[in-house]
């Protein structure tokens, strides 16, 4: 993908280190704080120990019945509680059961933000027992509806809200925020959220699903967590009319005025928290998205989730289904109907992964990569009209207008959705697939359910069973001529919360492709032939997800050292011990 932002930076690349950041962290003093008088005002930080009833309602210490005798006598919490001390087990085990009561995905979503409000280890150790059931409740797709509905839901603040009336002060807001020590920050705007759209204020579930799954999944310190949301307004008609909607109520402000706050944000992270803080832009609109990526990432350590997580997780499926399709990534021919950040992220890093296999040009490589877009299939006579991510895509080809005209005229080995429009996948197009295709691999990213090009049942059932089948958000498993048949996930969870913990244990200061690669080969090498019999090309999240974090995590760091971005030394022997002795356990402790 740097060959895309090479473009845009004028011939600057990662490894070259901008001359506007330094490797100590801090940026130009913009706010003359470094230049301030003694007699300037600042915020004076006090910290006290916890105990009795504000012990009870502090959220990363409280146990709940878990106190022990002796703590309920040192810390004053005698009458507070009743009597009975229960273990974590037990308590995780009344959870459980409470949430296992509600029938409705929404009703389970708020239950867990309110332990996660209350009792912040509770909540982790929960949702990193029950990985597989929980996942579709704190991320997509339930994720999508309490954004939908936030403004109803909400009730104390889990970020940071960061809109047009902080500008001149984003520093000071930062400040604001209780935790100093932040190495993860995920940021949003809400102009794209999931296959949703434009959710404005609201859009602030995705940074806290992201982080709970960034400690959940990759071990990565909740206090060291960050959400924010940038709020510069929404195009929404529905929440701009909406009594409860929380965020500014204009039309989105964009151009100049836009991409002033980004910076003023950007440069107050680094001033605040320094070099190795990773911002990980979320749901960002494309032009917005490709933008913010091409300016800040030879500046500060930026990663963006919809282009190069979903790259990184798609390309390990496909590395991993050559064991069942054969041959190598250059002998098939791939088709994606979308042609947005997400499709054309994933397209860049494959023909990176294939231009390395098969030591060929990337320009090379990318002919066996085919686009659809609404306007059709993306052709060299379409070159004036396309926008300018995908214009490396236009190939020389006679204009096909539909996905499934598209589909017979390149006969690709592979179907890859990334439109967000539901049931674009017909029958017709998965059997045209079927047709030329003793497997025809289909992937149907788009979240959340709703907006999945199909379900796992239509591919089984139109395939005649013969589709390796993967998407966004969960199916179940279909049962087909008496074989059950597994539908895997090509979720970002697999990788964004192990490459980050990567980045951090290496202390990263810059995201290369190299490291994106080598995350996704670290996935496709945790699929066993067990998987592989189930028709299975990535591994069931209850296969130790955190085991796969470690490993992922290593192999990106490993990638920064040999790379020379990575400032923590000197470089650890065995990097996935190093990683697993890193991660955050969410066990009770004992307290003095």
């Amino acid at each position: 993908m740097e060959n895309i932002f090479k473009e845009k930076r004028g011939g600057e690349t990662v490894l070259d280190l901008s001359p506007k950041a330094t490797v100590g962290g801090g940026v130009e003093d913009v706010y003359g704080e470094d230049r301030a008088t003694e007699d300037q005002l600042v915020t004076p930080w006090t910290f006290s120990v916890a105990s009795g009833y504000s012990l009870l309602r502090d959220p990363h210490h409280n146990k709940g019945l878990a106190f022990t005798e002796k703590e309920r006598d040192s810390h004053y919490l005698r009458g507070l509680l009743p009597p009975v001390v229960s273990s974590q087990e037990l308590q995780e085990k009344k959870v459980l059961h409470g949430l296992r009561q509600y029938d409705v995905p929404l009703h389970k979503y708020e239950s867990l933000m309110e332990l996660e409000e209350r009792n912040e280890r509770l909540f982790y150790k929960i949702l990193i027992d029950n990985v597989e059931e929980l996942l579709p409740i704190v991320y997509t797709p339930t994720v999508g509806e309490a954004c939908q509905k936030y403004g109803s839901l909400f009730k104390r603040p889990q970020g940071l809200y960061i809109s047009l009336k902080e500008k001149g002060k984003i520093l000071e807001v930062l400040r604001n925020w209780p935790e100093r020590a932040i190495q993860v920050i995920v940021v949003t705007d809400g102009e794209r959220i999931l296959g949703l759209g434009d959710l404005g204020c609201q859009g602030m579930g995705i940074p806290v699903g992201k982080l709970a799954l960034y400690t959940a999944l990759g071990g990565v310190r909740p206090s060291a967590c960050l959400p924010v949301t940038i709020d510069v307004g929404t195009n929404n008609e529905t929440l701009l009319k909406d009594e409860f909607y929380i965020g500014l109520r204009h039309k989105r402000a964009t151009g100049e005025e836009y991409y002033d706050l980004l910076h003023e944000f950007m440069s107050a992270v680094k001033q605040n928290y320094g070099e190795k803080v990773l911002v990980q832009f979320e749901d960002f609109a494309n032009h917005n998205a490709f933008e913010l990526l091409a300016r800040y990432g030879t500046t500060h350590l930026v990663f963006n989730d919809d282009i190069q997580g979903t790259a990184a997780v798609v390309l390990s499926g496909l590395v991993a289904s050559l064991k069942l399709l054969g041959g190598t990534l250059a002998d098939h021919t791939f088709l994606f109907f979308g042609a947005g950040e997400a499709g054309t992220g994933i397209a860049e890093l494959m023909a990176l992964e294939m231009s390395k296999q098969a030591n060929a040009s990337v320009e090379e490589t990318r002919k066996k990569i085919w686009l659809v877009d609404s306007k059709g299939l993306i052709v060299k006579s379409r070159l004036e009209s396309l926008q300018p991510f995908k214009k490396r895509w236009a190939h020389e080809h006679e204009p096909v207008k539909n996905l499934l005209d598209a589909v017979k005229a390149i006969k690709p080995t592979a179907l890859i959705g990334t439109s967000g429009v539901g049931r674009t996948f017909t029958k017709e197009v998965v059997e045209a697939m079927a047709s030329f295709n003793k497997r025809p691999l289909i992937m149907a990213l788009s979240n959340p359910t709703t907006q999945s090009e199909c379900t796992a049942e239509e591919a089984y059932t139109w395939s005649e069973g013969r589709a390796i089948f993967a998407s966004g958000s969960p199916f179940d498993p279909v049962k087909y001529n008496g074989k059950t048949l597994v539908p895997g996930q090509a979720n970002n969870a697999y990788i964004f919360p192990g490459f980050g913990f990567g980045l951090v244990i290496s202390g990263a200061i810059r995201v290369h492709d190299d490291m994106l690669l080598a995350a996704s080969e670290a996935l496709a090498g945790q699929v066993t032939q067990e998987h592989f019999d189930k028709g299975l090309i990535y591994p069931p999240f209850s296969s130790s997800i955190r085991k796969i974090s470690a490993h992922i995590a290593a192999k990106v760091a490993a990638k920064a050292y040999d790379l020379g971005l990575a400032t923590r030394l000197p470089r650890p022997a065995d990097l996935v011990k190093f990683a697993e002795s890193c991660m955050y356990t969410p066990n009770y402790r004992t307290y003095r």
